[in-house]
């Protein structure tokens, strides 16, 4: 390792140790990889996936069979009846919000079965921000169902908030977001969405499902959850699109959805793919083994720095269900000096500096790693946190295990050589 970084001894020592430990957890991750590897490859047979699928529309792009299939791909994975997979969608929270723009109308109500949303989902409901034509400003109601204070979601609570009048979408949000409570596998999101149907048998299940794609054997939709959303350029992107989101789900609810995007008579029937087919389909291909690579780096990271005395959410051990990995650093200081580290270890922008800056659609400033072949992209190595309480970062990603290793190992080296770790030889607590 030294022959390309500095990594100090001690730590190279403690990451040895720690690989050890680890390895019986990777070999579960990389069983739940072969399983999606699988289920991924069935999907492409089964909708006929041709070479002539990859070159791409321009105009309105009428008749492009690649697009339709890839819906009927992304479908068949999700177990579902339709899906929208466009790269017009700009981010997750795009893809998310007109999701929820093409579902509700005005006097519905949004209840958030998970509590406060994401950051940027603050804005599109209408919390934060003000004249942005917000689902609030079009005269959307929104509710929440708050937590429990071990972070899990309160099933009694939820049957009795969807019973209302009103309630249209149950809205859950699969990750942690910027939180430390637990990520939401998929069993629990079903038993969510059934404690809402049975006080409310119409209500729409919705479930933010970025960063979870391909962490577990099933995805939402196949408990219970009427569509779920997520972005490109995270986990079923596999490093290689270059942008946009996906929408799966039942297919009254898609062609809302795909309304909004488009406009209401055109759907999905226009929409030019351009040259970004043949990535949208390479990177779901590779998406499975990316998931696994950056779900290794995320364990491999939480052991490291618990035995350097820092809380972890999740911990090594627990099941995983997405790739987000926090770190309580406790100080905006831990913070600069981790992302700085992760920066180090990118191959692309390794020589910048990570600093906090007023991001669009985060009330805090946030600071940043990610030195990433696509702007943005989560499943590739990266670490934030908005700098506020509990100071912590959330790192995602990985394209392979062994540069998320040394992403991680440069995190900590660059903590050590600032004094924010005094002995890296033993557990600090």
């Amino acid at each position: 390792m030294n022959d390309f970084f500095h990594i100090d001894p001690r730590l190279e020592e403690l990451a040895q140790r720690v690989e050890e430990e680890v390895s019986p957890a990777f070999k579960v991750l990389e069983a739940t990889a072969e399983h999606n590897q699988l289920k991924v490859i069935s999907a492409f047979q089964q909708n006929q996936v041709s070479g002539s699928f990859f070159y791409g529309s321009t105009g309105y792009g009428y008749g492009d069979r690649g697009r339709d299939a890839l819906d009927a791909v992304y479908a068949r994975i999700f177990g579902t009846e339709d899906a929208l997979v466009r790269h017009n969608f700009v981010s997750g929270t795009h893809t998310l919000a007109a999701a929820l723009f093409g579902m509700l109308r005005p006097g519905d109500t949004l209840l958030s079965l998970t509590g406060g949303p994401y950051d940027t989902m603050e804005e599109v409901i209408g919390l934060r921000g003000e004249g942005q034509g917000s689902l609030m400003e079009f005269g959307v109601k929104y509710q929440q169902v708050e937590l429990l204070p071990d972070g899990m979601p309160d099933l009694a609570e939820i049957e009795r908030a969807a019973a209302q009048p009103g309630v249209k979408v149950a809205y859950i949000q699969r990750s942690r977001g910027y939180s430390l409570r637990p990520s939401y596998p998929v069993e629990l999101i079903g038993r969510m969405a059934a404690a809402a149907k049975k006080a409310n048998p119409n209500v729409i299940v919705m479930v933010d499902n970025c960063y979870g794609e391909f962490s577990e054997w099933l995805e939402p939709t196949q408990a219970g959850a009427d569509i779920c959303a997520g972005s490109l350029i995270k986990n079923p992107g596999g490093g290689i699109a270059q942008t946009g989101g996906y929408i799966a789900g039942r297919k009254d609810l898609v062609a809302l959805c795909a309304n909004r995007l488009t406009a209401p008579g055109i759907g999905k029937e226009e929409g030019c793919s351009l040259n970004q087919s043949r990535g949208m389909y390479l990177g779901l291909f590779f998406a499975p083994t990316v998931v696994c690579s950056a779900i290794k780096t995320a364990v491999f990271a939480a052991r490291l720095f618990e035995e350097l005395g820092f809380e972890c959410y999740p911990r090594w051990d627990e099941p995983r269900t997405d790739l987000i990995q926090a770190v309580k650093l406790g100080t905006p200081e831990g913070m600069s000096a981790f992302c700085g580290g992760i920066q180090k270890g990118s191959a692309v922008d390794s020589f910048v500096v990570p600093e906090a800056w007023d991001m669009p659609g985060y009330g805090d400033k946030v600071i940043m790693a990610a030195g990433t072949f696509t702007e943005g992209a989560s499943v590739e190595l990266s670490a934030d946190g908005p700098i506020r309480e509990p100071y912590a970062v959330w790192m995602q990603g990985g394209l392979t295990y062994p540069s998320g290793k040394i992403g991680v190992l440069l995190a900590a080296q660059s903590m050590l050589e600032k004094g924010l770790i005094k002995n890296p030889t033993a557990t600090q607590r």
